[in-house]
């Protein structure tokens, strides 16, 4: 990495933590009796969705139908829009696509009538399959009553072309583990009463609770994590349910930059910014001990601490899902930064 061809500042990934963290969540959906369908919009990646699968995921997870078009051109054969779709494009695509490959699974949300209506007029010759979302007050979307949740299921099965699959939620925006266990009895509850095949939950923060408050439920469970993949040293070191847990995740993020200026004492510009990585959940961390970042710039990143005119300066990153999208390409490194590799990104 650092003799050859490449200019800077450069995101990498590092393989080995990368390959650890898919294994750990494979190994953790699979101890629980889970199915897996990781959150493809955290990479948008063919190559980390191809390991995901490899490790054994069910599916994946997109956020838009922009997505699952791309995600489907990288073989995948089972996805989940995690939102409600209105898009007429995206639902003709997928109808298509459902008509063309009987063997395709596409499973999205609903939380209203008029999305439901709307899927129907789209339908093709197979149904769409549909989650029934429940929310919670001061989420998302999702229904925010269980009878609203009852009637909007009664309703998904009295239209042609809608076919229901199950319930649906996402605990993520909840602040406390009991928060979390309310609102997933909430879910089983309902899945129970519909007799639903499938209950789809999940984020990076609660997985261990879902993992502990849905071991009794005649639902399938499908978990649809994905900031994991790559972890982070900011957001997601101080939340993942690993901290309270057995069990690691690792940073496979680094970003790398010179030093441009040292105008003052202590004080040094670094040649990265709002570009090239993340800031909405925290600002980057440096590598080096005695180092703070206190602000960044479109390209250029504010750090107090001694530095030299010209040095290379390794920081991890906060949020990995607004890291990926900033990069068409990344070095795979392994523990030497030998380039061993490299991960597209698709958005």
């Amino acid at each position: 990495m650092f003799g050859g061809p490449f200019s800077f500042p450069l995101m990498v990934v590092k393989r080995d933590a990368l390959e650890h963290n898919i294994a750990t969540m494979a190994a953790f959906t699979r101890d629980h009796g889970m199915l897996f369908a990781p959150h493809a919009k955290t990479h948008m990646s063919p190559e980390i969705a191809g390991m995901q699968l490899d490790a054994g995921a069910w599916g994946m997870t997109v956020a838009t139908p922009s997505q699952a078009m791309i995600v489907r051109g990288f073989g995948v054969s089972r996805i989940i829009v995690a939102n409600q779709v209105v898009d007429p494009a995206g639902l003709d695509w997928a109808a298509a696509e459902l008509a063309a490959d009987p063997s395709f699974e596409f499973l999205s949300f609903v939380d209203s009538r008029a999305g439901v209506d709307l899927l129907a007029k789209h339908a093709g010759a197979r149904p769409f399959r549909v989650l029934v979302e429940m929310g919670h007050e001061g989420g998302r979307a999702g229904c925010r009553t269980f009878q609203d949740l009852l009637d909007l299921a009664d309703h998904v099965r009295q239209v042609e072309g809608v076919e229901p699959a199950g319930v649906a939620g996402y605990e993520g925006s909840l602040k406390t583990a009991q928060d979390v266990r309310k609102y997933l009895a909430i879910l089983q509850n309902a899945a129970e009463h519909l007799r639903a095949p499938i209950l789809s939950v999940g984020g990076s923060q609660w997985f261990d609770v879902i993992g502990r408050e849905l071991v009794t439920t005649q639902a399938q469970v499908i978990l649809r994590s994905g900031a994991y993949v790559s972890h982070d040293d900011g957001y997601y070191r101080e939340r993942t349910p690993f901290n309270r847990i057995q069990g690691s995740l690792e940073p496979a993020f680094e970003i790398w930059a010179h030093v441009l200026s040292t105008p003052e004492p202590g004080l040094a510009i670094v040649g990265m910014g709002k570009r090239d990585a993340p800031f909405d959940e925290g600002l980057p961390i440096p590598r080096r001990e005695g180092l703070t970042v206190v602000r960044m710039q479109d390209q250029h990143t504010i750090v107090r601490g001694s530095l030299e005119v010209g040095e290379l300066v390794a920081f991890g990153i906060s949020h990995p899902c607004t890291a990926f999208d900033k990069w068409r390409v990344l070095p795979l490194v392994d523990a030497d930064y030998t380039v061993v590799g490299t991960i597209n990104t698709h958005f």
